[in-house]
């Protein structure tokens, strides 16, 4: 995939000023109607305001949840929740520390909610109330491998930090464990694209 993200840099992308008498809708942003739409937006959401994007999204949105453990400062967040917009997310949840960077997100935090949970028992407690069900991604022993995996439709994708993966805390707070097949030497892989992959899996099973 390619296209240069909304700040700039990279091949320009989208579309100049529209063309003709404009079109009528609140979802319409009267600047980019003028100016254009460089936005690394789908053809769907051109001269869309953010506001008009993200309502849209929400309405559609699909029923897993992707939480991510933020006891490091994890450069991985920023990608993950960038995933989670193209795979529209219910939401994204971020566990432990607020702050975290979001270069990677590429600004897609914008068009979807990103919650915070101070711990653990925070997030569990909060998908009780909902009956989603915690399905933690780490390669450990007793992993189910996710594509043989009974992966709920209405869940919470829980992931670790890069190195140390998901928290003993964590881990006993979900009611599945899965883990992705892998057969090179390496222990592991990236968290963002580990992420990709569930999310992708997810998708493949549910996703209409």
């Amino acid at each position: 995939m390619h296209g240069a993200d909304e700040q700039g840099g990279g091949e320009e992308v989208g579309v100049g000023p529209w063309e003709g008498p404009w079109p009528e809708g609140a979802e319409y942003d009267p600047e980019l109607l003028a100016r254009g739409d460089r936005r690394n937006v789908i053809d769907r959401y051109r001269y869309w305001t953010v506001e008009a994007i993200a309502a849209d999204l929400r309405a559609r949105s699909h029923p897993f949840h992707v939480a991510i453990e933020n006891w490091q400062h994890d450069l991985n967040i920023g990608s993950i929740v960038r995933t989670a917009n193209a795979f529209n997310a219910a939401a994204v949840h971020v566990v432990g520390r607020r702050r975290w960077n979001r270069r990677g997100a590429m600004v897609t935090d914008r068009y979807l909610p990103v919650e915070h949970h101070d711990t653990i028992p925070g997030l569990a407690a909060w998908a009780v109330e909902r009956a989603l069900p915690i399905v933690a991604v780490d390669n450990l022993p007793g992993a189910v491998p996710v594509d043989a995996a009974p992966i709920p439709r209405a869940c919470v994708l829980l992931f670790g930090q890069e190195g140390p993966g998901l928290t003993p805390e964590a881990l006993a707070a979900a009611t599945l464990r899965v883990e992705i097949r892998q057969f090179g030497s390496t222990r592991s892989i990236n968290a963002a694209a580990a992420a990709a992959i569930v999310m992708h899996e997810w998708a493949r099973r549910h996703a209409s």
